[in-house]
This record gives C-alpha cells, structure tokens and sequence, in this order.
C-alpha cells in the first residue's frame, strides 16, 4: 500500500528520541517500509531521511525556536505546515493517511481527502484536538486509541473504532538475565514535571540504592529547580543517551522507576525495560496497571515517595525472565503493525469508519483565540 504518516511536529522523527510519540512514529513508519509498504513521512526537517521523509517545516519546539514570540511563532508554523501539507495531499496517490500528529488541522480538513485516514490518539483529551474532532464530517476516518485508557477518556467526544497498543521493536531491547555488578536504579524519560522524577529520586533515596537518570532535558526551569540540587553520587543525569547506550543502561539496572503525574497514555519506557527483563516499579496511573502484571511489576500509590521506595524493593525480588516474557506477550511491535494494516486493508475496502460524535460541541472547546492555556497544551511535548 501507499501509506502517508503525518508525524507530529515539535521535535524530529529520529534517534535519539525525544519521547514516546517520535519513537512510535519512527518504528511505524520503519516496520511498514519493511514490509514492502511505501511509506512516505510528512515530519519536521531533521527527521530520518530513510524512513521516505518529506518535510514540510522545521521542527517548531520552544527551545528551537529561541524568541520572546516562541510560542505564537510555534503556534502559526505548524498552523499552516499542516494546512499546506493537507491541501497538498488532496492530489497525491496514497491508499490511506495515518495521522499520528495531534493537531486540529488534519482532523478537521480530512473530509477533503479522497483517501481514508486513520488518527491515533495518543494523549487525553485536550481542548484544540477535541474540538476538531468536533469539527470533522469525514466519513473515512477512524480513531485508534493506544490504551484501554486512552479510550476511556475520549468516550465523551467518541466511540473509538479499535484500540491497538503501542509496541516496541523487542530485538533492539534485548534481554540480560541478570543486572550489572554495579549495584543501581534507572529512571528514564523527558525531564518534564509531569514525569515526576524528582519523586523518583527521593524513593530511591529511601531504598538506598544510586539512581541513574537519562533523558532531554525539556524544561529548564524544572530541571534547575527541581532536579540538579537533588542530583550527587547516589543520583546522576548521564544525558540524552542514544538508543545503544540508552538500552545497555536500562539492561543493567536492578529496577526502573516509572513516575508520571499524570494518566500515562501507555508508557513505552516500561515496555522497554521489561524487554531488557528489569522489573518496574510505577505509579498506578493510566495504562501502566495494563502492562504491569504480578510478574514483571509492582504498582505504587501515585505521588506516593514511601510506597514508590516499598515498591520498588518488591520489584528487586521478581524474576528477570517473566519480565521479558511479558514484554513478549504484550509489547511486541509485530502485533502492533499487523493491527494497523488490517484496519489499512479495510477502510481501502471501503469498510465503515463512519464518524459518530458524542454530546454536543462545547463553545469553550473552539479554538477562537490562542489562549496561554490552550498554547500549553499544544506545546507540550508527548507520553514516552
């Protein structure tokens, strides 16, 4: 098939990834290349040229940006990246669009294509994608949420059509049966607030063992205020690893400590370290209760430092091979892409991907004016 991804646009599809939704992107469209498709990426500039890259801005986060503006400039680049790119699209040849961007605009203009489009929802809902879902009249668009979660929380707007569950590429994780002679924990992910590490630290603390930390960071003033005066020899930010060293850190931890704050939409890292056979130790929040199992995790109180410590001494004792075996069971990226090219194969065929809207269209959901609030949101950088 003839597949165009439309990617999100704050930060580039390529190694090493700034969260979970580049990472996504990056082995979606690799694994349908892979497998004979002709994949043709719409991304920013700097995404990975091999994975058929067509670019229609630069990349558009804060930090790249550099003025007083940031924000407005960001706003309006991505505003008419995807408004160009989907006038465009009208006249190319693709079987089906995947929109893994998380903007308004593809979702809002998607009736004005002559193929069908499939839209992953990858976050709860927040008021720009949700009213233009509102907005769309396309009859061949589906929704696909990534979680039993996700799904959950889009209920009021939609009933999504499937959910399929992320996936990571299980070989490029691969299995230790034991953890490093040096004694550690690992924490990794975007240095944002809404991570939590700083309470990952204070357990670890508690536990008395070091902690390793690797991630972007992506909000200065947090990490400033927040993470470096926390940070010695029994806590160290080792940077943003590429995927190599990134995998060999994760395989030689006792335990990794998962964090979020807020409802994680699904969590690749804890796919990735049960792939590694590390156990989790995680805050019960959003998809993570659906990954974890007895076997491979032990879920803590959210926003709770002394039962994250407690849980993450419970995750010391648990067998590396059942961690693995899990990552197997319900992590594996194979699954994932056989679910979207069957849902590819039938609306080609011309099968019911019918919209049907829930409730009313909220005025305070329209996207009449750039808010600070709304700004926020679509500014913020994605699960992973």
């Amino acid at each position: 098939m003839r597949i165009g991804i439309i990617a999100h646009l704050k930060y580039p599809i390529a190694e090493p990834f700034a969260g979970g939704l580049e990472m996504h992107t990056h082995l979606l469209a690799r694994s349908l290349r892979d497998r004979g498709h002709a994949v043709t990426i719409f991304a920013s500039s700097r995404s990975e040229p091999g994975l058929g890259l067509e670019a229609i801005c630069s990349e558009t986060a804060i930090s790249t940006v550099g003025t007083a503006e940031a924000p407005d400039v960001a706003f309006f680049k991505e505003h008419h990246a995807y408004l160009s790119l989907m006038s465009e699209l009208r006249h190319r040849r693709f079987d089906v669009i995947h929109n893994n961007s998380l903007h308004y605009i593809p979702v809002t203009m998607a009736d004005s294509l002559p193929m069908p489009m499939v839209t992953t929802l990858h976050t709860p809902p927040f008021c720009w994608l949700e009213s233009g879902i509102r907005l769309c009249r396309a009859r061949n668009n589906a929704f696909v949420a990534v979680s039993n979660a996700v799904g959950k929380l889009w209920n009021h707007v939609l009933p999504v059509d499937s959910v399929i569950m992320n996936g990571i590429d299980l070989d490029r994780f691969s299995f230790h049966p034991a953890p490093d002679a040096e004694t550690y924990l690992v924490w990794y992910g975007r240095i944002v607030p809404e991570k939590g590490l700083h309470l990952a630290i204070a357990a670890a603390k508690q536990v008395g063992l070091p902690l390793r930390i690797a991630g972007p960071i992506l909000d200065e003033v947090y990490f400033r205020e927040k993470i470096a005066p926390r940070l010695g020899a029994d806590a160290i930010h080792v940077g943003h690893l590429a995927h190599g060293r990134l995998a060999k850190l994760v395989a030689g931890a006792r335990a990794f400590m998962c964090t979020p704050l807020w409802d994680e939409p699904y969590g690749l890292v804890v796919a990735e370290a049960l792939a590694c056979g590390v156990p989790v130790a995680a805050f019960a929040r959003g998809a993570i209760p659906d990954i974890l199992d007895h076997s491979c995790g032990v879920l803590a109180v959210p926003d709770d430092v002394q039962s994250l410590a407690q849980s993450t001494l419970a995750a010391l004792t648990l067998d590396r091979h059942a961690c693995r075996r899990r990552a197997e069971q319900v992590c594996d990226a194979a699954r994932m892409i056989d679910a979207y090219e069957a849902l590819y194969r039938r609306l080609v065929a011309g099968g019911d991907a019918r919209l049907r809207l829930v409730g009313e269209t909220r005025e305070d959901l329209m996207p009449a004016a750039l808010t600070q609030q709304s700004k926020t949101v679509m500014e913020a950088p994605l699960h992973g």
